[in-house]
């Protein structure tokens, strides 16, 4: 473990952290002005469902329609003036009523709370749970009443999943660490909640390379998996486990590191000598 923690330090120092991001729904996020933050992550990465070329002109497109300033935008309208914004937006499962209804949800949030990591902040002091604590936000952001949430679209149930449910919730733990990480020129530092309390977002890139570097032997993206990456890498640093995650994700993302052993490949990946497929 000791050699993949010090490969996995050599990713994170070589990573091209430029490059990755202008490719990145993150990219968005720092482009937004800082009170907008918060707001245009929940949207690139709830829409972080696909391929990333239609990500991101999804996102962009929602983005256009909130006008100069997405926050003050869902701040001040409600569903129906939002989904009349978003009429016609299609991103796979999702529609434009599903995205109206997270981010009209998330305007009353806002208007309640002043935030919505105040929100995230306080469930998670009450609970000391991160898992109950982004349920509960998941909650409120699909549905405001017992009413709303039996009228609760296949789409909107996708765009904002239930973390109890056992799914690796792999989208809103990326808004999570996007949210909570230090800044650090990748994620933001914005919510008042412990690094160290974050779960790995898991998907089959990052879920492939943890395979390959003995992270885990589940064979399923489950929110146990993501437990139990999770568990290897505070290992590594107790306080800042997911540090690692941009990168990881970027190398899986890029195809340089294959499922199995591949010489021209694994030529030159940084993390090869803690590789299973080539100890």
């Amino acid at each position: 473990m000791v050699r993949v923690r010090d490969r996995l330090d050599a990713l994170v120092a070589t990573h091209d952290v430029a490059q990755n991001l202008a490719a990145d729904p993150l990219g968005f996020v720092h482009r937004a002005a800082p009170e907008d933050r918060e707001v245009v992550a929940l949207l690139a990465a709830t829409l972080a469902f696909g391929n990333v070329k239609a990500i991101r002109a999804s996102i962009a497109r929602v983005l256009s329609v909130l006008g100069e300033s997405p926050a003050a935008t869902i701040d001040r309208e409600d569903e129906a003036a939002l989904a009349a914004r978003l009429t016609g937006f299609v991103h796979r499962v999702y529609k434009g009523p599903d995205v109206a209804r997270m981010l009209a949800n998330a305007g009353a949030l806002r208007r309640e709370h002043g935030t919505l990591g105040a929100f995230f902040a306080a469930r998670y002091r009450e609970h000391g749970d991160l898992r109950e604590a982004l349920a509960l936000l998941a909650d409120a952001l699909r549905y405001a009443t017992p009413t709303a949430q039996r009228a609760t679209s296949r789409g909107l149930a996708h765009l904002v999943p239930d973390p109890r449910k056992g799914s690796a919730s792999k989208r809103l733990l990326l808004w999570l660490r996007w949210m909570v990480r230090p800044a650090d020129g990748v994620d933001l530092g914005l919510w008042d909640v412990p690094a160290a309390a974050l779960v790995v977002p898991v998907d089959t890139h990052v879920h492939r390379i943890a395979l390959n570097l003995g992270l885990t032997r589940r064979r399923d993206a489950s929110w146990r998996t993501a437990e139990e990456i999770t568990a290897a890498l505070r290992r590594f640093d107790a306080k800042d486990p997911v540090k690692y995650d941009f990168a990881i994700c970027h190398l899986g993302v890029s195809r340089s590191c294959p499922s199995r052993r591949d010489p021209l490949k694994c030529s030159a990946c940084v993390v090869r000598d803690a590789c299973l497929h080539w100890r």
